[in-house]
């Protein structure tokens, strides 16, 4: 038996249930992970409450997590016991000391990388690649919107966008948050609570707009970041912090400019062996060469994963949380 946090239903924090779980010896292409850390994204949340259904319940959540390989199924070649490894991916279940992964979805980690850092990054990390370079591939000299500058993904967006070149301006929630993603690069903040954001990235861009727009806020925000857009500008919807965007017309997208509108997910990114590689390795590069840093601002013992999800749903966390099996 090993100690896992499982829903039995969806719910609040209160649906998140600390308790022992049996983990099977791995099958075919399997890699069994004893777990040194495990990450805490939003996506968690969708999970816990329901917004994104499992498939079946009870259910041990999470998507991020790393670890030593304790053992392997028959077939696997590509990893070994003893091997340091991560992942970001489907089948949810890193909330536990020890768990089964697919091993196709798992990459090695650099020795230069710890495993904190790798729980912290690699699907806030990932997810920065495909939207900064894949879904739109920003260009030196671009202006670009990033909602939520100080949370996890933006904190490591602000790095990476500067290291490429681009202006970025970041929406905060505090004065606090806005000097942290100064620090990280962002060069423009706003604070949400006090100013007009869509007005503010007007008067910050002369009026002409941003070519893209990073979203994961939802509902609030939505409407004013398509009036931040530039003709034929793209707005990336990529989470529901504060609800699910509620339906529109299409022809509000063309009367706005002709703007596009996608709704990317790392897992449709990386649905490839090869993709994942790619984007990982990526990732490993800007981290070991100093250009972004992954700092894990908080940790919580597995234990205390319910008081974890009320600090992250409150807005209280900074940059990366870590949960410690």
């Amino acid at each position: 038996m090993t100690k896992a946090v499982r829903i039995h239903g969806p719910g609040g924090p209160e649906a998140l249930v600390y308790e022992d779980v049996e983990v099977p010896a791995p099958g075919a292409g399997e890699v069994l992970i004893e777990q040194t850390a495990c990450g805490l994204n939003y996506i968690d949340v969708y999970h816990r409450n329901g917004l994104y259904p499992l498939a079946a319940l009870p259910a041990v959540i999470g998507m991020e997590g790393a670890g030593t390989v304790a053992a392997v199924g028959d077939g696997v070649t590509a990893f070994q016991p003893g091997d340091r490894v991560a992942y970001a991916d489907a089948p949810p279940g890193a909330y536990a000391e020890a768990r089964l992964m697919p091993w196709h979805r798992l990459v090695k980690l650099p020795d230069a990388i710890s495993d904190q850092q790798a729980a912290a990054m690699m699907l806030q990390g990932m997810t920065v690649e495909y939207l900064i370079r894949r879904t739109y591939a920003v260009q030196p000299g671009d202006t670009v919107l990033f909602h939520a500058a100080a949370g996890g993904v933006g904190l490591i967006a602000c790095q990476w966008l500067d290291h490429l070149g681009a202006t970025v301006i970041g929406t905060v929630g505090s004065e606090e948050k806005a000097a942290l993603a100064k620090a990280h690069g962002c060069h423009h903040t706003i604070n949400y609570r006090e100013e007009d954001f869509t007005a503010r990235v007007r008067e910050l861009t002369e009026g002409a707009g941003v070519p893209v727009v990073y979203d994961s806020i939802g509902k609030d925000t939505f409407e004013g970041s398509l009036d931040c857009l530039r003709p034929r500008g793209l707005m990336v919807s990529f989470g529901n912090a504060s609800g699910p965007v509620p339906p529109f017309n299409p022809a509000v997208l063309g009367q706005k400019g002709s703007l596009y509108l996608t709704r990317p997910s790392l897992l449709n990114y990386n649905v490839q062996r090869e993709e994942l590689e790619a984007s990982a390795a990526a990732l490993f590069e800007v981290v070991t060469a100093g250009k972004v840093k992954i700092e894990v601002n908080q940790t919580y013992p597995l234990s205390e994963t319910a008081q974890a999800h009320r600090d992250l749903e409150a807005r209280k966390t900074t940059g990366s949380t870590v949960l410690l099996p």
